[in-house]
């Protein structure tokens, strides 16, 4: 097996185990009506996101966010296995949406709790699988304005 592949399962399986153990801790611990301050502009709340990034289109409902989330993680891995992009990066991704795809098919909804606030702008909640998401695009975006034809 290729490098970047074991690479990838295991930046993958990371980025999961990460996710879903501080999900637990959240549905755990933290009451659904909670907040936990960890500092100023930065708590701990236990929210459901039934909808994409920023509880945007929950209409579509859970069922096209699962279908549309096996989709690009079945492409991600087959970038990975063809070695056409750079692993690390859809490493992130797809581990950022098996981490939100485990929520979706086993509660129905995804588990945000990372809640951030700087000089009266709020930032929706989120979690380590939309991190890892957001650093992947960023990685992402940073190697196609650097690529050089």
């Amino acid at each position: 097996m290729k490098k970047r592949i074991v690479y990838s399962l295991i930046i993958i399986s990371l980025i999961v185990l990460l996710d879903q153990a501080t999900k637990y801790l959240a549905r755990t611990y933290i009451d659904p009506s909670g907040v936990i301050q960890i500092m100023p502009g930065l708590n701990l709340v236990n929210v459901r996101n039934k909808g994409a990034a920023f509880g945007i289109f929950t209409s579509l409902g859970n069922t096209f966010f699962i279908i549309i989330s096996i989709i690009a993680i079945i492409v991600m891995l087959w970038i990975i296995v063809k070695g056409l992009e750079d692993y690390r990066v859809f490493s992130f991704l797809a581990g950022g949406a098996a981490g939100n795809l485990i929520d979706r098919l086993a509660l129905g909804s995804v588990v945000d709790f990372i809640d951030v606030s700087v000089s009266g702008y709020h930032w929706p909640a989120f979690n380590v699988a939309d991190s890892s998401l957001t650093i992947g695009i960023f990685f992402m975006l940073i190697q196609l304005f650097t690529k050089r034809s």
